[in-house]
């Protein structure tokens, strides 16, 4: 099939990609350019997932002040480059994940962080859950290490679902960013403070509030 000036327009626009990362992919998706947006996908994660080991010590620390300046996050995400660091793309993830830490309230960046005693705890109260509930022995381990990603899920903020759109994490909205924008990125650290910490409040109350309010 001939791949015209119109169709790589198109793909470009869809995906910011080169006029022959474009031509290549439409080619190799036979013309069909939802095909060929996944074949660009697939191909900037490969990218993406070999300059994860590149240094990234540029970036911007970030920030997010809730309504009301009840919650207050300070995040640090690197990038390889100062030019990338000020680009609009970049800028937006940052903003995107620093409300996302605003309303899911994760405990780590990734899971290397959660200590060998802090797994150890974890593993040891979902085991004797599964043992109390009469679960047989034989499956005891399956539903532990079923309930461990559970955890990770929910404390790490890498494998957190993205509050703006759940079918993605956050460190799969990481990885996407790094495609587009050509560099490794990488979220360093967070902290989050909430007005009144350590006072009995309902912060799943909250975090349902922040969500709606960004529309997740």
């Amino acid at each position: 099939m001939e791949i015209t000036a119109r169709m790589v327009k198109e793909l470009r626009e869809r995906t910011g990609s080169g006029m022959m990362d474009c031509k290549k992919a439409l080619a190799e998706a036979g013309g069909d350019i939802d095909k060929a947006v996944d074949v660009l996908r697939k191909s900037g994660m490969a990218a993406a997932a070999k300059r994860a080991g590149r240094a990234a010590a540029e970036g911007v620390v970030g920030s997010y002040i809730h309504a009301g300046g009840k919650i207050g996050v300070l995040v640090e995400v690197n990038c390889e480059t100062d030019f990338v660091a000020r680009t609009d793309d970049f800028q937006q993830l940052v903003k995107d994940i620093s409300m996302h830490i605003a309303a899911a309230d994760p405990r780590y960046v990734e899971r290397g962080e959660v200590t060998e005693e802090m797994l150890a705890h974890e593993r040891e109260i979902f085991h004797e859950q599964a043992i109390a509930s009469g679960k047989p022995e034989q499956v005891v381990d399956r539903i532990v290490s079923g309930k461990m990603e559970k955890f990770f899920s929910e404390a790490v903020l890498l494998e957190q679902p993205f509050v703006k759109d759940a079918d993605k994490t956050i460190g799969e909205l990481v990885t996407e960013a790094a495609a587009r924008m050509g560099e490794n990125i990488k979220v360093r650290r967070f902290s989050r403070f909430l007005l009144g910490e350590g006072v009995e409040r309902r912060s799943d109350d909250f975090a349902a509030e922040v969500r709606q309010q960004i529309g997740g």
